[in-house]
C-alpha cells in the first residue's frame, strides 16, 4: 500500500464544534454576500495594487470634497476601505484553512480510493471460490465502460 500523507480521525463532537465556529463566523459577518459570476467579472477588482491608489482617493476626496458631486458619500467610501482593511486578513486565513482543508481532503480520499482497488485487485486475484464472486463483480461495475453509439452511416 502507498504511503499513508494522512492517518488521523475527526471525531463527530470535532466536527460539530468546527460546524459551529463555522456558523459564528457567519453570524459575525451578516453582510456578506454572494455574487453571480457574471456579477464578479463585472466589477473593478481591488487588488494590491490599487490599495494605494484608493487611499489617496479617500485622502483627496476628504480633504476637497469641493469638486465631488452632493451625492458622494465620502464617509461610504472610507467605510468601505475600513471593511475591505478588516475582511483581508480574515480572507487569507480563510483562503489558507480552504487549501489545507481540501488538500487533506484529496490526499484522504487518494488514499482511500488506492486502498479501494487494492481491496478490488486481491479479490479478483484470489476471491474465487470464496464467495467473493458477486461483490468483485459489482466492484467491477465502476470500471465498465459504456457502449458508444453507434453513429448512422451516410452514403
Amino acid at each position: 500500500m502507498a504511503d499513508t500523507q494522512v492517518s488521523a480521525k475527526l471525531s463527530a463532537a470535532d466536527r460539530e464544534a468546527v460546524m459551529e465556529a463555522i456558523g459564528t463566523i457567519r453570524q459575525k459577518l451578516p453582510f456578506l454576500i454572494d455574487l453571480s459570476t457574471e456579477e464578479r467579472k463585472a466589477l473593478p477588482k481591488l487588488g494590491d495594487k490599487s490599495r494605494a491608489f484608493v487611499s489617496k482617493a479617500l485622502e483627496i476626496a476628504a480633504q476637497n470634497p469641493d469638486f465631488l458631486p452632493r451625492s458622494f458619500d465620502v464617509d461610504e467610501m472610507r467605510r468601505d476601505i475600513e471593511l475591505f482593511e478588516a475582511l483581508y486578513p480574515i480572507l487569507l486565513s480563510l483562503t489558507q484553512l480552504q487549501e489545507l482543508v481540501d488538500d487533506t481532503s484529496v490526499a484522504v480520499g487518494s488514499e482511500a480510493y488506492a486502498a479501494g482497488l487494492l481491496v478490488y485487485n486481491y479479490a479478483k486475484a484470489s476471491g474465487k471460490g470464496a464467495g467473493l464472486d458477486s461483490m468483485v463483480d459489482d466492484l467491477g461495475r465502476r470500471f465498465a465502460r459504456k457502449a458508444k453509439k453507434v453513429q448512422p452511416q451516410t452514403s
